[in-house]
């Protein structure tokens, strides 16, 4: 069995929940709220500020002049792709990038940001990427899923693009691309090792699910 199989099947039942998210199915649906929708982008945007940093952390640990290229062309894709995605959405709302720049992460965003920092700068190369790859692999998941499941959702006036760039071949190829690396650098490791690897991937499934929760029923500083 491929180590990223065996991630599969550990987080089978949390990326179900998340793929379950009334948020999630909301987009799919097109009566996802749209001041959720607002708080998601905003959110998301200063979250893919520090996921960039991540890519270029992992361009320093490669080993490989081919694997560098490979994170720096995520990393290119990051901030001139998905966030341009941002940046047209929050267009449509009247809120410009300084705006955006400015949103102060919620307490899970900077929860989750930091875990992934952290792994990422005290860690392997391994580590780094198994930490990150529930948000780029879920991603690919669940708009693959709602643009097969539900009619018409990857034409939705206002969600339409969303799911359009996360169930691309596109998107897709990235996401494999480094499914396939971790199975890479992973084979013949010990099990001590993977099971490190293995729980960094299981803690950020979680954060996944907590960051569509607290977008959808709103999770800010308290005072």
């Amino acid at each position: 069995m491929k180590f990223s199989e065996r991630l599969y099947q550990k987080v089978h039942d949390i990326w179900e929940k998340t793929h379950e998210h009334p948020f999630v199915i909301g987009m799919g649906k097109g009566d996802l709220p749209t001041e959720s929708f607002i708080r998601y982008m905003k959110q998301d945007y200063v979250f893919l500020i520090d996921y960039s940093k991540l890519f270029a952390l992992a361009a320093v640990k490669s080993r490989e002049i081919e694997t560098m290229a490979a994170f720096a062309k995520l990393l290119h894709e990051t901030l001139h792709g998905e966030m341009d995605l941002h940046r047209e959405y929050a267009a449509r709302f009247g809120i410009t990038n300084q705006q955006l720049e400015e949103t102060r992460p919620s307490p899970i965003n900077l929860a989750y940001t930091r875990y992934m920092l952290h792994v990422a700068q005290n860690g392997s190369l391994e580590e780094l990427i198994s930490s990150l790859l529930p948000c780029m692999w879920s991603y690919w998941e669940i708009g693959k899923m709602l643009a097969k499941e539900y009619q018409g959702a990857s034409e939705h006036y206002l969600y339409g693009g969303w799911v359009k760039m996360y169930s691309s071949k596109e998107f897709g190829e990235l996401a494999e691309w480094l499914i396939h690396l971790l199975d890479s650098l992973t084979e013949g490791k010990p099990e001590w090792e993977l099971a490190i690897l293995e729980q960094h991937f299981l803690t950020t499934s979680r954060f996944e699910y907590m960051f569509w929760d607290m977008v959808y029923q709103g999770g800010e500083w308290p005072v």
